[in-house]
């Protein structure tokens, strides 16, 4: 863990400021970096990012591993300020609504209780673009691997708070695709040689988002195994498309 801990620091990680929300007997550790040259009077995006299963904890530092340095890059607080969240799900928790930790079994296609982990998630962002500094045609939501499960489950229980999505190497729900499908831009990444989350999933799910309505854009990448997280975070608008989106009226 020092060791962990001394490398996040190199990277400057440490301005991810260590946060908690409590409602009632449960607790959601999160990281949240400021705007840069944060302004009380003034109103910022939010970008939402769901961390992968090797992530999980109660260290609220390990979540930051993947994507935490790509919110830090000098050109994105210059030219796409905004709050950043960070959550960790618990270790005996999971993002998406699955009997378990198989990441090929099919998801349910019915809105049931979410998981303890995504439902405190749910009510701090529901609380959270409540603030004043908070422009709220402008909530976005990224996720990897179980993140990118969760990314795409957030949306059918939020559909009308978020501006734009970006699910990598994930899987969801088919038929709940509807409720977010033409509110929502998305675009889906994964690796064709994915053999922990098959790229199957994200294909079914773009086609389930275009026959409910929705316009998807979607990056598939050859000789790319489960860690296209990589290639999506090198691509050069990756954030850059995020903030061109607001909400629909």
């Amino acid at each position: 863990m020092l060791l962990l801990i001394g490398h996040l620091n190199c990277q400057n990680l440490e301005l991810y400021e260590k946060e908690t929300f409590i409602f009632e007997n449960d607790t959601l550790n999160y990281r949240i970096l400021k705007p840069l040259n944060y302004d009380p009077n003034k109103q910022y995006p939010v970008h939402l990012f769901l961390h992968g299963a090797g992530e999980r904890g109660n260290d609220n530092i390990s979540q930051l591993t993947h994507g935490g340095k790509l919110f830090l890059k000098k050109e994105n607080r210059e030219k796409n300020n905004s709050w950043v969240i960070f959550p960790q799900c618990s270790e005996n928790d999971r993002w998406p609504s699955l009997k378990s930790d198989t990441w090929n079994e099919t998801f349910d296609n019915k809105i049931t209780t979410p998981n303890k982990s995504l439902g405190l998630v749910i009510k701090l962002m529901d609380e959270f673009i409540e603030k004043k500094q908070v422009n709220k045609q402008k909530i976005y939501v990224s996720g990897l691997s179980m993140g990118g499960m969760g990314t795409f489950e957030i949306l059918y229980r939020r559909p009308n708070m978020f501006a734009a999505a970006t699910p990598i190497c994930g899987n969801g729900s088919k038929k709940l695709a509807n409720l977010y499908a033409d509110k929502v831009p998305i675009w889906i990444f994964h690796g064709s040689d994915d053999k922990v989350v098959s790229p199957k999933h994200s294909l079914e799910m773009a086609r389930a988002i275009i026959v409910s309505g929705g316009s998807p854009k979607m990056t598939l990448y050859e000789k790319t195994g489960h860690g296209s997280w990589t290639n999506a975070f090198a691509e050069k608008d990756f954030i850059k498309w995020i903030h061109s989106k607001s909400k629909k009226q």
